[in-house]
């Protein structure tokens, strides 16, 4: 029932990068531009709230939490907005969060990395039960990972999952990006939903299509493979999916109100 009318052409194969490869980066990037003034103030804010001699990840926690509450979630198709542009409206996609967090890690000296997902569109159909003819059949996912101690953490592994509550669902107002606070999200098949929906991880290699491996950014990524949707459906779709809010009904095509 997904739908390939409204994705870009993609060309023949191309190797994965591997993860050993990658050493990822803390500059600025086009999308990741932490030195705009709006980003280097919620940097200075979350340096503030985190305290003298916080580490990098109770940091990033930090940030997290100031991203998920003030930045209202909606489905916005443009994932090559700065972050800056992201903090400025006050709302963003899943992706655009996640790229506001990276751009917060990078300004405090933590490298960062995406790694490429091509995932099931039918893993989205819960989002919009009225429009699956019109959900892509591949959606491309920048999954960030922050080099701490060392380590190349995932996003889904920041926190410290809570030991009871509902899985992931992918549906309401909860995206990926607040999910992984309470739950761990995990795509490549290492740990296992918990018992009876719950539990303190989810496992989702299953929706996952294509690994496109390791990228330095997600600018590099996007540069390489494209968006989830081709342009036309971007300039078409942007004005209307841009305010529409996670969880909400789909707004008025016109009239609508920023």
């Amino acid at each position: 029932m997904t739908s390939r009318l409204l994705m870009p052409w993609r060309g023949a194969k191309v190797r994965p990068e591997t993860a050993a490869g990658v050493g990822g980066s803390t500059r600025a990037t086009a999308i990741l531009d932490w030195e705009q003034p709006v980003v280097a103030a919620l940097v200075e804010r979350v340096r503030r709230e985190a305290g003298p001699g916080a580490d990098a990840r109770a940091v990033l926690r930090v940030a997290h939490g100031i991203i998920a509450r003030e930045v209202r979630p909606v489905y916005s198709v443009e994932d090559r907005h700065p972050a800056s542009r992201t903090l400025r409206l006050g709302r963003g996609s899943c992706s655009q969060r996640m790229a506001v967090l990276e751009a917060v890690a990078r300004a405090v000296g933590v490298r960062t990395r995406v790694r490429g997902l091509l995932v099931d569109g039918a893993f989205w159909y819960p989002r919009f039960p009225r429009l699956k003819r019109l959900v892509p059949e591949r959606v491309l996912l920048a999954w960030p990972e922050f080099l701490i101690d060392r380590e190349w953490v995932p996003i889904g592994e920041l926190f410290e999952p809570v030991a009871e509550g509902e899985a992931f669902s992918n549906r309401g107002g909860e995206t990926l990006f607040d999910a992984v606070a309470r739950v761990g999200v995990d795509w490549s098949g290492s740990v296992s939903c918990g018992a009876q929906g719950g539990g303190a991880a989810c496992d989702l290699s299953a929706q996952v299509l294509v690994d496109l491996g390791y990228f330095d950014s997600r600018d590099e990524l996007f540069a390489r493979h494209g968006q989830t949707l081709c342009r036309t459906a971007r300039i078409l779709l942007e004005p209307v999916l841009a305010r529409w809010s996670a969880g909400a009904r789909l707004p008025a095509i016109t009239g609508y109100r920023q």
